[in-house]
């Protein structure tokens, strides 16, 4: 394994990215393909670590698929109905949350005794609130280890009616209930206590269980209400778009040191929240051209920016590399969600950007970045966190050197990220 990376100065970038598929879209289709009726064929399926736990876990389960030969097609035999095995089944995770909360709610309708655990980030990461909410549909869940946090017991149980649940932490607690709700006996009702996080994640599952067949009705993001006694059918062939939270680095480095760049695979047309990355974008001066299914941006001046960028946590990290380039002081706010990712992601990022001589704030839902006069060459501590390795690549545009610790962490969502951001780069 590859310990560092050390990537020169890039003086250049230009030219046309094909990104790899959504990992968000790539897993939800992946299991609602498994509980559909009929056999779907998914094009443009993420190959990466994260998909690999989700089509893992669904082969012990006993879901029969075919992969083609580098892995970006898949033929699955839907079994429509929810998931039950007759023997005790432990399934591994590691870190990858769309696969541990969707999993937990599916299994949690049927299931006869399985464990769900994962690395020891995961037995970090926060899941009591979707636990709650699964018990009040009546399933019987118990926790392994520490409460509040995998690993957890499943016995089944869950049937639906009223259920409460806390929006402020993740919307993939949101999106797991969902997706079970039809298959439950009894309707469902789905009140959000909170604000609820991340709303463009929601409108992914919401899009994609309408493209298996199934509609809900959705109250503003406060309520949701879902009839049960449902089946998924399979649309037959489903073509996932490119990963837009992958895009945004490509975009990023096109508006620090463009020329242009092109990323296909979203536009205008996408079902993906992140592609308002490329709005963000526009408003710090960059220069953005759409299409139905593709991207340019093109190198401006860029300016500051003071923005709540809640709706694209993820993308929003590419924000605050981007703000090094900007002039003036950047805010980006209501993004307490980082701390409950793959890291500590607001703790992490703070630190790494003061190495390179930034001056930042770090507050309990805010980060605050001020270019540096001059940047430092940096080892880049990545936390095992691939978009910590994919943000901080970027430093290389600003005329020095940076070293990345652990590259391969990027194999979570897109092990082919170095090679690609290179085929663009220019070197003096």
């Amino acid at each position: 394994m590859q310990k560092l990376l050390k990537l020169k100065p890039v003086s250049y970038v230009n030219g046309t990215i094909h990104l790899p598929g959504s990992k968000s879209i790539s897993n939800r289709v992946l299991l609602l393909s498994a509980m559909a009726n009929g056999i779907t064929c998914l094009e443009n399926l993420l190959d990466s670590q994260d998909t690999q736990y989700m089509l893992t876990a669904l082969k012990t389960i006993g879901i029969k698929y075919y992969l083609s030969n580098n892995n970006t097609c898949c033929h699955i035999h839907g079994i429509g109905k929810a998931f039950y095995s007759p023997h005790f089944i432990s399934l591994f995770l590691g870190n990858a949350g769309t696969a541990m909360r969707p999993l937990l709610a599916a299994l949690s309708l049927n299931a006869n005794n399985a464990v769900l655990s994962g690395d020891d980030r995961m037995h970090e990461r926060p899941i009591k609130h979707l636990v709650d909410a699964l018990k009040q549909g009546g399933a019987i869940l118990e926790y392994q280890k520490s409460i509040g946090y995998p690993p957890i017991l499943i016995k089944g149980g869950f049937v639906g009616g009223p259920i409460t649940l806390n929006g402020s932490i993740s919307s993939q607690f949101l999106t797991s209930l969902l997706m079970i709700a039809p298959l439950a006996i009894k309707n469902t009702s789905i009140f959000i206590k909170g604000n609820l996080v991340s709303k463009p994640y929601i409108d992914i599952t919401l899009n994609l269980m309408k493209a298996f067949g199934v509609n809900i009705t959705n109250d503003s993001y406060k309520s949701f209400y879902i009839t049960g006694n449902q089946q998924y059918q399979s649309p037959g062939n489903y073509l996932i778009e490119g990963d837009a939270s992958s895009a945004s680095y490509f975009l990023a480095a096109a508006a620090i040191k463009g020329g242009s760049v092109k990323v296909t695979g979203v536009g205008k047309k996408s079902i993906q929240g992140d592609i308002e990355f490329a709005h963000v974008l526009e408003k710090m001066g960059a220069i953005i051209d759409w299409g139905d299914s593709f991207i340019v941006c093109t190198r401006n001046k860029l300016e500051k920016i003071n923005l709540d960028m809640n709706h694209i946590p993820d993308a929003a990290m590419t924000i605050a590399i981007v703000a090094l380039f900007a002039k003036g002081t950047s805010i980006i706010k209501n993004i307490y969600n980082w701390r409950v990712k793959e890291t500590d992601r607001l703790f992490a990022m703070s630190k790494e950007l003061k190495k390179i001589g930034a001056i930042v704030k770090e507050g309990k839902d805010f980060l605050s970045v001020t270019p540096p006069d001059i940047f430092k060459f940096a080892e880049i501590d990545t936390y095992n966190d691939h978009r910590i390795a994919m943000c901080f690549s970027l430093i290389c545009l600003s005329g020095i050197s940076v070293s990345i610790l652990n590259p391969n962490c990027i194999s979570k969502t897109f092990p082919s990220y170095f090679k690609d951001f290179l085929k663009i780069s220019k070197f003096d």
